[in-house]
This record gives structure tokens, sequence and C-alpha cells, in this order.
């Protein structure tokens, strides 16, 4: 695994260029970058670092420059390229050569947004499922036919190897990140900073081309989830949130699908098994006992739906994240 050791704490490496927009860089740099010493837990160690040498200019007509060159890049425990100057042009050779360097070393490789064609262009991602941002995904799979495309989720997990859908998708797997190295604890902790959710359910696809609710409609979405997420352990059913937030059920959930991408039921059934994290991690309360306590109806629920989110058992993600914080 990835955790920090009590030696020295976790390098993280992200690539800076010339030309580049800053809005994924200043997510890795938020999430990375910022000491929390509030979190008691072995912060990241974080190195912007590039190729080119000298000022480089970024999009909004600011200049920056880095510290720090390839060779520190390659050398992190986890190496992240955020984007690429050109999704339809080569990538440098010796980004190419520093991205398989760091991969054959035995570093965590992350790309985010078009940061996925240098993986690509390094041969990270052949005979892998990846992803992109929706408006590059045709294009990195004509590129890369070896390449398995997902392009309607916000991140793809291949251990090893991650990569994370376009811009504001970039939070959450870099909020992934944490979860996996520090437990629900600590990433909830780091969201509440950022003022996000914790985890998002729903792929980037929902968001393509939609519509913009109107301010009352929002308010009303938002009331129905401060709502719910203060009565998780409660039965809670599309009528009942339609009544916190003064609408139709059939308005209520077509504004609640808009603003969320994924349905009412959906996302309070992700919110239970995100409460159930800190319950597995921190507690030694039985799995049944877990499940019942953020309101799911019975042990087979619980662990349907938490094995579909989270790819592995309650039980299992017990015994990973308790020996790893231990």
């Amino acid at each position: 695994m990835f955790l920090n050791s009590p030696a020295r704490r976790h390098t993280v490496s992200v690539l800076a260029f010339d030309g580049m927009a800053p809005f994924e860089l200043g997510s890795v740099v938020e999430v990375f970058g910022l000491p929390r010493p509030e979190l008691d837990v072995p912060w990241y160690d974080l190195r912007v670092c590039s190729r080119e040498r000298g000022p480089m200019r970024a999009v909004g007509g600011f200049t920056m420059a880095t510290e720090h060159g390839l060779d520190v890049f390659a050398a992190a425990d986890t190496v992240m390229v955020v984007a690429v100057p050109d999704v339809r042009g080569e990538v440098h050779p010796e980004v190419v050569a520093a991205l398989r360097a760091a991969h054959a070393r035995g570093a965590r490789v992350v790309s985010i947004c078009s940061g996925a064609f240098a993986l690509a262009a390094a041969g990270l991602l052949d005979g892998r499922e990846a992803t992109t941002h929706w408006r590059y995904a045709g294009l990195l799979q004509q590129r890369h036919p070896r390449i398995r495309v997902t392009p309607d989720v916000l991140y793809v997990d291949g251990d090893d190897v991650l990569t994370g859908a376009g811009s504001a998708a970039g939070l959450d797997l870099c909020l992934h990140l944490v979860r996996r190295d520090h437990g629900a604890r600590i990433a909830n902790a780091v969201a509440r900073r950022l003022v996000i959710p914790p985890h998002r359910e729903g792929g980037q696809a929902q968001f393509v081309e939609a519509a913009v609710t109107a301010p009352e409609v929002d308010d009303a979405v938002a009331r129905a989830i401060g709502w719910a997420l203060e009565h998780l352990a409660e039965p809670i059913t599309v009528a009942d949130l339609a009544r916190v937030a003064c609408l139709a059920p059939r308005t209520f959930i077509r504004h609640f699908n808009r603003q969320t991408g994924t349905s009412p039921l959906r996302w309070v059934i992700t919110q239970r098994v995100m409460a159930s994290l800190p319950l597995l991690e921190g507690t030694a309360v039985p799995v049944e006992e877990v499940g019942a306590a953020v309101g799911f109806e019975s042990p087979v629920t619980f662990r349907h739906h938490f094995t579909r989110l989270m790819r592995t058992s309650p039980s299992a993600y017990r015994r990973t994240f308790r020996a790893e914080t231990a």
C-alpha cells in the first residue's frame, strides 16, 4: 500500500508545463500541499515539477516557476499528471520516460483530465480501464485502442494506476487517494475543509450539457439533502424528501437528478455507505449492527450496496483499513 511511514512523509509530485490551465494543478496543491496539523497524521510532501526551466505561462495571464525537474517528478511515491499541452500532439519523450521509470520503480501513477494521454503514451494504460474528461474520451479511445476507455465515471482506480475525469472530478480522485491512504475519517475532514461532499455518486456524463436549476429549486433540494443527512438511520422515501423540499415527488426527482447526477434513493444509499466507513474503521461493532446504524434494513442489503460502491465487502474493508491505520 501507499501509506506514510513514521520515518518519512509520502511524497507526491505533479507536473506543470508552459501554457497550462491552473484549476487541476490547484486542486492537487490544495489537497496534498497544504499542511494539515489538525488531522494528526503525517501529511504529504508535495513537489510541483516541470520539464521546462524558467517562468512558465499559465492561462489567465500569470507566470509560474518550479523548483523541481523530471528527476524529482519520477522519484515521488505518487506521480500525478493533471493535463497535457495538446491532446492531439505527442507527449514529450522525457515525460514518457519519467512516467515509465516511476511506474517501474513502484510509484502510484495518477492522471486527471487530459493527463490520461500522458499515461497512455507511456503505455501504462494498455489493457486497463481508464477515464478522462468526457470531451476527450472518444479521442483517447481512437488514439490508444488498447485502453478500455470508460467515459461516464468520475475516476477509475486501477490500484497502481488511477485516472480521473476532468475539472472538478480531480477533487473526487484526490479525496479518494486520501481515503485510501488515511481512511474515511481523514478524507471526510479534508472534504469539509474543501466544502465538498466526501464522495459523489454519478458519472461525469450526468453533467454533460446539464441545465442550470433555478436558485429556489437548488435551495429546496439542498434542504432535503440536509434533512436526509440528519436522518440517515431512519427509513427515507422519495415522498419524505419531496415533502421536506416542498415539491411534488416527480418534480423533486427531476431537479435532484439534475443537481446531483443521481437519483434520490441512490444518493441516500451512497451516504449510508459513506457513513458506515468510520464505524468499520474505528470500532469493533459487528458488520450487521453497522449496517443497521446507518439505515440499511438488513445485513444483506448493506453488504450488497457496500460491495457495489466500494468494490469490496464491509468485512474486507474493515480488515484492510483497521490494519493500515493501526
